[in-house]
């Protein structure tokens, strides 16, 4: 690989990088449910995002104000766009990402509740029970609920689109998080500024 190879593939991964970094922390494409725009996405998950266990998923949280089921939504069409673009199997990425955290749990207060510590752990095998229960799932699909966490689980993925979930739900769990750490400082300057105001008066 040329000098002016590798430039070029670092400067298209860092376009990338942006648009999915825009692209996450923009929810206005939820709402306006721009996904079912795109065909043929709409098609592979249909019938999950009808399934009433899967709407469930808009009651609970996942990171700052990013319901489970939006951040799913997030994880499941940048998955599928990745898959699509390298040319691998985009309906069992598609499909995975959403059900990847089917666990229909509160994980903020799920500790108080059950005991249970170690949520990071235990939600695969949960999200993946309560899939077997909605939909009949594919090895590859199973195999993606399953080892989403990787490598916080021991056990890595088998697919190479199961290596694409990992990534696209660290990514959009990232910015997520960045979101909403750039929302509590800007409340807070926004605080400041106002008790500065008043005391200037």
């Amino acid at each position: 690989m040329s000098l002016e190879q590798i430039v070029r593939v670092c400067k298209q991964r860092r376009t990338f990088h942006r648009k999915v970094r825009h692209w996450v922390q923009d929810e206005a494409w939820i709402k306006n449910k721009e996904y079912e725009k795109d065909k043929k996405y709409y098609n592979c998950v249909k019938d999950i995002l009808e399934n009433p266990a899967f709407q469930m998923m808009a009651k609970f949280t996942q990171h700052g104000s990013t319901s489970t089921q939006v951040h799913c939504i997030q994880v499941s069409y940048l998955s599928y766009r990745i898959a699509k673009k390298l040319e691998l199997d985009f309906y069992t990425a598609a499909r995975g990402g959403l059900l990847h955290d089917l666990f229909l749990y509160d994980w903020h207060t799920h500790k108080e509740e059950t005991g249970n510590h170690f949520h990071g752990l235990t939600h695969p095998r949960v999200a993946l029970k309560n899939a077997e229960k909605e939909f009949l799932l594919s090895r590859a699909e199973k195999d993606i609920i399953l080892h989403h966490m990787w490598p916080l689980t021991i056990i890595p993925p088998k697919t190479k689109e199961g290596y694409i979930i990992v990534y696209a739900d660290k990514h959009c769990s990232l910015s997520e998080v960045v979101i909403r750490l750039q929302h509590q400082k800007n409340k807070k300057n926004y605080q400041n500024s106002m008790e500065n105001k008043g005391k200037n008066l």
